[in-house]
């Protein structure tokens, strides 16, 4: 990744956007592509590295792990490395990643409702 010239001005449009607006600043955590698809996977409770990738499978390896490094950088995702024999690495959600479950649950909702007047199909 390419170093931001924090003095720009798109720079500091977002930060100003980040704290101005709360759903900004939630979208900036938990938005893309893979981030609410791990996080909806992780309600249900913890789980391997190996069933998220089963869970997502057109999540590439490099993806699924720099974004369980970010989600767990900003405390959403709790690492757990097992002392067993061959290692094994949970990951689960914290008490704030488990708050976003009533969230995501109506994001769902709301997305099985209107995803049928674009014609998008399961």
């Amino acid at each position: 990744m390419t170093k931001v010239k924090e003095a720009s001005t798109n720079h500091n449009n977002k930060t100003t956007a980040l704290f101005a607006c709360p759903v900004t600043y939630t979208l900036g955590k938990i938005g893309g592509r893979w981030k609410p698809l791990i996080i909806y996977n992780l309600l249900p409770g913890p789980r391997r590295y190996s069933e998220l990738k089963k869970l997502i499978p057109a999540i590439t390896e490099k993806m699924l792990i720099q974004h369980l490094k970010e989600l767990e950088a900003d405390q959403l995702v709790c690492r757990k490395a097992l002392a067993v024999v061959p290692p094994h690495v949970e990951y689960s959600l914290t008490s704030s990643g488990l708050e976003l479950g009533p969230v995501f649950n109506e994001m769902a909702g709301w997305g099985l409702k209107y995803r049928e007047t674009e014609g998008i199909l399961q």
